[in-house]
């Protein structure tokens, strides 16, 4: 599946690039007709027609003038059809960011067409102290290969 693997990465950077640019149509083309989209806020958007609408107010009111940085930290394939990608990102301004504070995860599907789209996304604010504290207290929470001992 490294064809797959390019095409579905390929994706993630088309939505980056569309962020970038400010497009929301171009960035809703990305998404299946029925995704799902959870903001970091936990807002829950269903539809392409709801995303790209919500983007287009975003990018004149509150994410005005931003990129997008991001970070893939997994894909793994469930199949010949459906891949998630794991990921790390950052909406910012001037420099990109060294830390990425928000974990993605991204639900992608090859539609009848043949082009790998977004079915479904989970953004999450990430809590860094939260998550030492837990994992100094409990150590079975900390995640096999994270690179911290048990």
């Amino acid at each position: 599946m490294p064809d797959d693997r390019t095409a579905v990465l390929a994706v993630i950077d088309a939505l980056v690039a569309a962020w970038g640019r400010q497009d929301a149509e171009a960035y809703g083309r990305l998404f299946t007709a029925d995704a799902t989209y959870v903001t970091w806020v936990g807002t829950h958007y269903r539809g392409r027609r709801d995303i790209v609408a919500s983007h287009q107010e975003l990018f004149t009111k509150f994410v005005k003038g931003t990129r997008l940085a991001d970070e893939v930290l997994d894909v793994r394939f469930l199949g010949p059809d459906a891949a998630v990608v794991t990921g790390r990102g950052e909406i910012y301004k001037g420099d990109r960011p060294r830390r990425l504070t928000k974990v993605q995860t991204y639900v992608l599907v090859r539609e009848d067409d043949g082009r790998w789209r977004i079915a479904a996304f989970q953004n999450t604010k990430r809590k860094p102290l939260m998550e030492a504290v837990s994992f100094r207290f409990a150590r079975g929470l900390v995640p096999t290969g994270a690179g911290i001992d048990r």
